[in-house]
């Protein structure tokens, strides 16, 4: 990829954003691997949030156990299949910022995965486990960086189609 065109710089920083969100998972991982005993935690907000290690060998709310290789395989095809895309195509900055952190979470639990047979979580949300057990559906998930920017570029992405499907097209739109 010769550097040249907008499109090629932005799709050169996403890859860097990418680069930057799996660092800082795998760090905040590696430090909890080396100052918590599994299943201990800690309040870091105290009943808000706690850190601490738990494994987990499928994803959210048990779902898939003991499946940890093919869903490592299926976030690396996932978060490899984005990171083409938008270094190929042109795409909106903040479409581009959400495909990002959906690629990095994918990529990033892709490597406890491959590297370990399971993935590293580290976070507990209070709050939302107080909701969850309202609902009768036990404790919210223990989760990781990486989770939280799967979500977050969700959510951004559902922002922005809700987003332009409030807008006059621009065909329509007045002139200044």
């Amino acid at each position: 990829m010769a550097l040249g065109s907008s499109g090629q710089l932005r799709g050169l920083a996403f890859l860097l954003g990418a680069g930057l969100c799996i660092l800082l998972d795998q760090a905040l991982k590696l430090w909890t691997v080396q100052t918590f005993a599994e299943g201990a935690f800690r309040d870091f907000i105290p009943g808000v949030l706690s850190l601490g290690l738990v494994y987990n060998t499928g994803a959210a709310w048990s779902l898939f156990s003991g499946a940890a290789l093919p869903l490592a395989g299926l976030r690396l095809v996932i978060g490899a299949a984005l990171l083409v895309y938008l270094v190929r195509r042109p795409v909106p900055p903040l479409t581009g910022v959400a495909l990002t952190l959906i690629a990095s979470g994918a990529l990033s639990n892709s490597l406890d995965g491959w590297r370990l047979g399971k993935v590293v979580d580290t976070l507990s949300a209070h709050t939302f486990s107080a909701v969850t057990r309202l609902l009768g559906q036990g404790s919210f998930p223990i989760f990781n960086l990486a989770d939280v920017w799967v979500v977050s570029g969700v959510a951004l992405l559902m922002l922005l189609s809700f987003h332009s499907k409030s807008a006059p097209p621009k065909s329509q739109a007045p002139s200044p």
